[in-house]
């Protein structure tokens, strides 16, 4: 994998930078090394490359997740990484379990979820499981056994449903179009009444469509995208339904970033952040990118299946300033990196992921 990036700004005793724009200094070594790390949904595609960087910082990395077929968890994730970090294969709708994986921890960040709008449209208890009363049982576990615990919590975009004006910004009403958006609006609440009432130490995310290395593409239930690649790589054409809706995407390196900055700043404690990425592109726009970035790739325009089309949310794109202005965070990566990182995985890593 080839990335676009050189060394220039100083994180305590380690050198990191983006490009040539940097976020401002903070103290990442210093805030993570030998500090325990429980990730849920670890094995799962943004959780895994969290993972990476905590243990490049020494953390001691605890990594949750069920390894059901249906969600992101792979163990092709953390190759290389096996004797670094420990994994725990439990559910967090084992409630009984969370007492003893949140206690001892310093950070939890929050990764498990259900991510398919269409499977929480036609199995909506098992999205209400997993997005909604496993978080609850989550954030009593830390209440009753680990109340001085740091929490960054992944919501999404979803919750704001069709936008009304854009780009969107955390004031914008929300709106859920499906089951999932409603009960990931719950989990995200239940992050920020605990911190409001109990002084659970929450921070809350609100990702778009965030894309890189080990991402789901089996399918499209993490993102659209995935499925692109995967046709790309084999030599297929994909379909683009539509293709004028617009979209912004955020590179998973930009999404660890804004991870690991929010749980080290005290000032994001009982905050919500929208992550955003380069400038939003149609969908037609994304695809002819891809098409240029892989020889012989094409596409094929369809029409949007009407099942589909009830719970789409339209054009789409966030307004990321306020992370930007409270933790410095913005993307680093351009569009075109992203995709180019993430083709010049899948051609290596395709198999381990099919």
């Amino acid at each position: 994998m080839r990335l676009r990036w050189k060394s220039c700004l100083i994180f305590n005793h380690i050198v990191v930078s983006f490009s040539s724009v940097t976020h401002p200094p903070f103290n990442s070594r210093e805030s993570y090394a030998d500090k325990h790390v429980l990730i849920t949904g670890g094995l799962g595609f943004i959780g895994s490359n969290l993972a990476r960087q905590l243990v490049q910082w020494d953390a001691k990395v605890t990594l949750v997740d069920s390894l059901i077929p249906e969600y992101g968890g792979n163990r092709r994730n953390i190759a290389g990484l096996e004797e670094k970090l420990r994994v725990s294969l439990t559910d967090v709708r084992d409630h009984e379990a969370l007492p003893g994986l949140v206690a001892g921890q310093d950070y939890l960040f929050n990764l498990a979820g259900q991510t398919s709008h269409v499977d929480s449209m036609t199995d909506p208890e098992t999205d209400l499981e997993i997005n909604c009363r496993a978080q609850l049982a989550i954030l009593e576990a830390c209440r009753l056994h680990n109340p001085d615990i740091r929490i960054v919590f992944a919501s999404t975009r979803q919750l704001y449903g069709r936008p009304e004006s854009l780009p969107v910004t955390e004031a914008h009403p929300l709106r859920p179009v499906d089951v999932n958006g409603i009960n990931k609006q719950a989990g995200e609440s239940f992050h920020l009444l605990y911190a409001k009432v109990h002084g659970i130490r929450s921070t809350v995310l609100r990702l778009t469509n965030t894309i890189g290395p080990r991402m789901r593409v089996k399918d499209a239930r993490q993102t659209f995208v995935g499925v692109w690649i995967r046709a790309l790589v084999e030599g297929r054409p994909f379909e683009v339904w539509e293709g004028g809706q617009l979209r912004d995407f955020t590179y998973v390196d930009d999404a660890v970033s804004a991870f690991l900055l929010a749980a080290a700043n005290d000032g994001a404690i009982g905050e919500v952040f929208n992550l955003g990425g380069p400038p939003p592109v149609t969908l037609r726009e994304l695809a002819d990118e891809l098409v240029a970035l892989q020889p012989g790739g094409s596409y094929e325009l369809m029409k949007f299946p009407a099942e589909r089309k009830k719970i789409d949310i339209g054009d789409y794109y966030a307004d990321y300033g306020l992370i930007q202005n409270r933790l410095g965070w913005r993307p680093q990566f351009t569009l075109s990196q992203a995709l180019e990182n993430t083709l010049a995985y899948y051609r290596k890593e395709l198999p381990h992921y099919v």
